[in-house]
């Protein structure tokens, strides 16, 4: 499986109603997550990552990948290029919300480089850490750590993916919340 991270021009945040074929991903590792009220399950992919989360008949996934990536249009709730910062909310049907903020950031290379060897050590003890292939660039891959906050009523995610060739960070942080 190819392992090298798309440009980062090419990234998007997407929100779906709805589920999404496993097959139109490349899921390298995943976990899972039970609660009494909700389900969820946090895939890294070659791309960035997919977050699908269960509560009461509703499905919500989150989705950051390439713009070339083909996914569906029904159901989108949200669609964002991936640059600067942003932030957004849903409000759902039973008391149930969603919110996001996320970022891209450049930042300098010895800067990078001391961010990605701290995800490294943090991912290893915790969390979801996926390392990548090197681009053939540079020496060092990209990483793609995904931490998952689970509460009885509230699950946070906060994912970091790392761009190496850009010297560049993307960062989220999403709450899915019951009422």
């Amino acid at each position: 499986m190819l392992t090298v991270r798309p440009k980062i021009a090419e990234l998007v945040f997407q929100l779906y109603g709805r589920a999404l074929h496993p097959e139109l991903f490349e899921v390298c590792s995943s976990t899972s997550v039970e609660r009494e009220n909700y389900t969820a399950k946090a895939d890294i992919t070659r791309t960035g990552h997919v977050i699908a989360w269960r509560h009461a008949g509703m499905l919500l996934t989150e989705v950051t990948t390439s713009a070339h990536h083909p996914l569906p249009v029904r159901r989108r709730l949200m669609n964002y290029r991936l640059k600067g910062q942003r932030g957004d909310r849903v409000e759902c049907r039973g008391g149930v919300s969603y919110s996001v903020e996320f970022q891209l950031e450049p930042v300098e290379p010895e800067l990078f480089w001391t961010l990605q060897e701290e995800l490294l050590r943090y991912g290893e003890h915790q969390g979801l850490l996926q390392r990548f292939d090197s681009s053939g660039r540079i020496a060092m891959g990209a990483i793609s750590y995904i931490n998952l906050e689970a509460r009885s009523h509230s699950l946070v995610v906060r994912a970091f993916h790392t761009f190496p060739d850009d010297h560049a960070i993307v960062k989220s942080r999403s709450v899915f919340q019951i009422a």
